[in-house]
């Protein structure tokens, strides 16, 4: 017998019994959502826009393509300037991504987004436009990831903030390898 397989042997004769998943009840008062959401958001250096929906965020998109800003949509009712492209190359001088959140988490700010297209672009825009139903918002991540759910080969990922990194030096850097900046237009 090889010494590999001489080990994954004992390794399978150790293992442990399975044991069923903890039951975690978490009793959740109600809150300000939105206020705790804010907040929270502040906290990882994203910002909020509470007013306008929709609305609001085309009226941004036109100012941004204005100062002849690359501005790609994936929001329905959002107009850019840019067509998806048919690689994800054709996105790294995109300035600014806007795509669809659909969960919001009150207590860290995170936004849960499901990528159908390229995957790569919330991580290699410049700026980071997430458009968030408020009906979505949930108090904490116990409730938040009972609610999401993947297909097999399906990318998902909760965004926190922008890039952020403090392993240089021990100084926060924002925008280090990502998105430089994280807005939120609820609606």
């Amino acid at each position: 017998m090889s010494s590999k397989n001489s080990i994954l042997s004992a390794l399978s004769q150790s293992a442990l019994t399975a044991h069923p998943m903890p039951v975690i009840d978490i009793d959740v008062t109600p809150q300000p959502l939105v206020e705790t959401f804010a907040a929270s958001l502040a906290t990882v250096a994203g910002e909020l826009h509470q007013h306008g929906g929709l609305a609001a965020l085309q009226a941004k998109v036109d100012e941004l393509m204005a100062q002849n800003l690359q501005v790609l949509s994936l929001v329905e009712g959002v107009s850019g300037n840019r067509q998806v492209p048919s690689t994800a190359h054709e996105l790294a001088d995109i300035d600014y991504a806007i795509l669809a959140g659909e969960l919001g988490v009150a207590e860290n700010g995170a936004i849960w987004v499901s990528q159908t297209q390229h995957r790569v672009t919330p991580f290699i825009c410049e700026n980071l436009i997430l458009a968030l139903p408020e009906k979505s918002l949930v108090a904490n991540m116990h409730q938040a990831v009972n609610q999401v759910s993947l297909a097999q080969g399906a990318l998902g990922v909760f965004v926190a903030g922008p890039s952020k990194t403090a392993d240089i030096e021990q100084a926060l850097v924002v925008g280090a390898h990502g998105a430089c900046s994280l807005q939120v237009y609820l609606y």
